[in-house]
């Protein structure tokens, strides 16, 4: 039975690592802290694509506004 809607695409936290271009280790804390949804499954976690694109999106900032 197709669906309308894609999808959802779940990436390890190694693969979130090399995309956001840091250690497995940040990633599992903003795991654990919550600020990074995840699923776990067995062991592991795996991270939705949207849920990093959506931390990514929010993780923005203008370093302009920042003042001395």
């Amino acid at each position: 039975m197709p669906s309308d809607s894609p999808a959802t695409q779940f990436l390890t936290v190694a693969e979130v690592a090399e995309q956001m271009r840091v250690s497995k280790m940040t990633v599992y804390r903003l795991v654990h802290s919550g600020e990074l949804p995840a699923v776990r499954v067995g062991k592991s976690f795996r991270v939705p694509q949207k849920a990093l694109d959506d931390y990514l999106a929010g993780a923005y900032f203008d370093a302009d506004r920042i003042t001395s």
